[in-house]
């Protein structure tokens, strides 16, 4: 059998990530293809509980590094546990969230630089990164106003300064530059039916090519 397809969706706040994962879900499934929904922080038992550590609580709750080394230690558990799996099984894998997230949010927001989020992921993952990056890019005051707006308790890093959400949104278009081999920059204003139309644009392709 061979080996998924590892997809992952990224973005600031409120750019619709969690919505598009699930719309994305249903394309691949039309396709023919077994997929696996998950998510980060979380998506294993042992990342879950560590989620709620990092998505809770006062915006000043942990620095930097503190929380990036909390992030790879869920990843670690969220990779062995289900990513691998899955792509054992010959998932496609959708991801809310992966290490670029780590990468943009510590390294750039927290300004912890790419040198000491590249090195944990070298240690905590070898290295292991997904096939398509799908990078949902919108406006910082447009994001923030829809996380707003959903409410919830998980808010505390839409407490974060907007000079924090302006780095954060900096540091995924220059992640999406230095790996133009997997990222792709979705423009995430508009409906949630044209955001998907656009995600299905780069999505069919690689999946027809991946299964051919």
């Amino acid at each position: 059998m061979a080996r998924g397809l590892f997809i992952t969706l990224e973005g600031g706040e409120g750019s619709g990530k969690s919505t598009q994962a699930k719309r994305l879900l249903a394309t691949v499934e039309s396709l023919g293809h077994e997929v696996t929904v998950t998510r980060e922080p979380g998506g294993s038992p042992g990342a879950e509980s560590i989620r709620s550590l990092l998505v809770t609580g006062d915006a000043d709750r942990w620095d930097g590094m503190t929380e990036a080394l909390l992030l790879f230690a869920a990843r670690k558990d969220h990779v062995e546990r289900t990513i691998n799996p899955a792509l054992e099984a010959g998932h496609v894998v959708i991801c809310d969230r992966f290490t670029d997230s780590t990468m943009a949010y510590q390294g750039y927001g927290h300004d912890l630089g790419r040198e000491t989020v590249e090195k944990l992921n070298d240690l905590a993952l070898g290295g292991f990164e997904p096939d398509l990056t799908l990078i949902l890019d919108i406006p910082v005051e447009e994001g923030l106003k829809r996380a707003v707006s959903r409410g919830g308790t998980e808010q505390r890093y839409e407490d974060m300064d907007v000079a924090f959400h302006h780095r954060l949104r900096d540091g995924f278009l220059d992640i999406a530059k230095r790996a133009p081999y997997r990222c792709r920059i979705i423009d995430a204003k508009g409906s949630e039916d044209e955001v998907e139309s656009r995600l299905q644009e780069v999505v069919i392709p690689v999946i027809e090519s991946w299964h051919g």
